[in-house]
């Protein structure tokens, strides 16, 4: 029951402010336009923030750990070519491509940063996984969305530089840079700075997660049903249950462990969906699965947790 109530207050907190999102805009007080907003907000100066604390508030030296950021990376990239494969059963070029996106990526940054704060109180390790997996994220996901079009997107040069330019210029990254350099340079924050950095940092997981609910609808949970629930399968249990034992094999514990299960296991990001439209792509399928990874991971993180804390890995 211990490792139950523990697995609970990780999660319960995360899907209770996505559910209040969910209320607000049921009621009137948050509408469409202004969630959207609430996103780009979140996106562009709470969250780099709160990942620009994190790591500007230790000695990187001691928390650095290639072998982490590497792992990430290479299983991010397993992750993907496995999607790839599995994608072959559809005859819909078109379907393809999305079903790819949204069964690999996750809402590392929003959902990863507030589980491993609800468990441990801090996430200093979570600017690394995201260092090892959003950029693979982004640059695959321009490449299969391309590769997979409705027939009018190309994949060229101009599109991977105006891509390595977007990754170059994602605020999260440059949170995570920022940090790193604040932190190796050893820069003291002034009392004031370090006040007005906490306060705009606390923003970022309350107000995403309602932002997050209040885009939710359910009815489009239910379009494009076979690929959606394959994908959204693959997403929440399919690739924890391959990669998670690797990782508990490769001695990761702890919170390094909790940001490999968010990684693997966290609700397919909202940003799928807004990517596959700006590249022609109907945009159904990725909706869908956002919206039942969003439902239903609540349940399967919680689970995954709970059998980790069971095997003393957490």
């Amino acid at each position: 029951m211990e490792n139950l109530i523990f697995s609970l207050n990780a999660t319960v907190p995360v899907f209770l402010l996505m559910m209040l999102g969910l209320f607000f805009k049921k009621i009137g007080w948050i509408e469409e336009d202004f969630a959207a907003k609430m996103n780009k907000f979140v996106f562009v100066v709470p969250l780099p923030v709160l990942v620009f604390n994190d790591l500007a508030s230790v000695d990187i030296r001691s928390v650095w750990d290639s072998r982490f950021v590497l792992f990430c990376a290479a299983v991010t990239v397993l992750s993907i070519g496995i999607s790839s494969v599995i994608s072959l059963i559809w005859k819909d070029k078109a379907i393809k491509g999305e079903f790819i996106q949204a069964s690999y990526r996750s809402s590392a940054a929003l959902l990863g940063i507030a589980i491993i704060q609800n468990v441990y109180g801090t996430a200093h390790i979570a600017p690394l996984m995201i260092i090892g997996s959003v950029p693979i994220y982004n640059i695959m996901a321009v490449i299969v969305l391309s590769l997979f079009g409705p027939g009018e997107s190309k994949l060229d040069k101009e599109m991977l530089v105006s891509t390595g330019k977007g990754i170059l210029k994602n605020p999260i990254i440059l949170g995570i840079a920022a940090g790193i350099l604040w932190s190796l340079l050893r820069i003291p924050m002034p009392s004031v700075m370090e006040k007005t950095v906490t306060s705009v940092a606390a923003m970022a997981t309350p107000m995403g997660l309602m932002a997050m609910g209040a885009t939710f609808d359910i009815k489009k949970a239910f379009s494009k049903v076979r690929p959606a629930l394959l994908a959204a399968f693959m997403k929440l249990i399919g690739y924890c249950a391959l990669f998670l034992p690797l990782a508990v094999k490769m001695g990761f514990r702890k919170e390094e462990l909790v940001a490999i299960l968010v990684m693997l296991g966290s609700a397919t990001t909202v940003s799928c969906f807004v990517m596959a439209k700006n590249m022609k792509h109907e945009g159904i399928l990725t909706s869908s699965v956002v919206m039942l990874t969003t439902l239903f991971s609540a349940f399967s993180l919680t689970g995954w947790l709970y059998i980790l804390k069971n095997m003393g890995m957490l």
